[in-house]
């Protein structure tokens, strides 16, 4: 099956996490929005996904994933379909569920991590909520980022007779998710991020393997592979990193 993603052109954004499980499992698939319009792609192709009067079940947003005759969305929702059919998730339904409760916690954290540069609302400019912007960043950096490492520091201290991984011997999408959102705090809080994550070896070791992995390194060197940027959810603003 050569599977259909759906998400805009110009940022990794949620359809990143989606991305880097197909790209470890070397799952054929097609980023629809960045082929030409006139090959059916562009932001237009998004629009008809979302708005197509032929969906019984229309999406709300993208990230959508088209597998066969399912179109799938919301990205938990895509990486646990994924997970089960391209073996990155555990087979029995304890496991999976695990895998996925670990999986809205990352979803939880990257929310936050918007909020620190846009706390009003994406409706208005950084430059016009920059107070505010530092005001909530503050807060993040010095309450929730330690709260969330570590937690999952602790998740991956009681499953380390098993491997580097959060959940069994094995790598999961979770792991994929977890490893994107340190990577994205350390393009956005390099001071910031590099304290936090001092203390915890852990983390930093889940990282790197994820990143060292075949599929996923290849993507990195890629042209697949869109860098960071200001136009994305992970924002660097050196006034925020404290």
């Amino acid at each position: 099956m050569t599977y259909e993603l759906y998400y805009w052109p110009s940022v990794q954004g949620r359809g990143e996490f989606i991305r880097l499980v197909l790209e470890d499992a070397g799952a054929p698939y097609i980023d629809v929005a960045r082929l030409p319009q006139r090959q059916g792609g562009g932001a237009r192709a998004i629009v008809q996904v979302l708005e197509g009067r032929k969906n019984a079940r229309p999406p709300f947003a993208p990230p959508v994933l088209k597998a066969g005759r399912l179109l799938i969305a919301q990205t938990p929702n895509i990486l646990m379909f994924l997970g089960c059919r391209l073996k990155l998730a555990p087979r029995d339904a304890a496991g999976r569920l695990w895998t996925q409760q670990l999986q809205l916690t990352i979803s939880d954290f990257y929310l936050e991590i918007f909020d620190t540069h846009h706390p009003l609302g994406d409706g208005y400019a950084y430059e016009e909520q920059k107070s505010a912007a530092k005001r909530r960043t503050k807060d993040f950096l010095a309450t929730r980022v330690p709260k969330f490492f570590g937690y999952f520091e602790r998740v991956l201290e009681r499953n380390r007779a098993r491997g580097p991984w959060m959940v069994g011997a094995r790598a999961s999408y979770a792991d994929f998710s977890m490893a994107h959102v340190i990577a994205g705090l350390k393009y956005a809080f390099p001071k910031a991020s590099a304290k936090a994550l001092r203390s915890r070896p852990r983390l930093r070791a889940l990282h790197d393997a994820v990143y060292e992995r075949p599929g996923i390194a290849r993507y990195l060197a890629s042209d697949r592979r869109l860098p960071f940027n200001n136009e994305d959810l992970f924002r660097r603003y050196p006034e925020l990193d404290r």
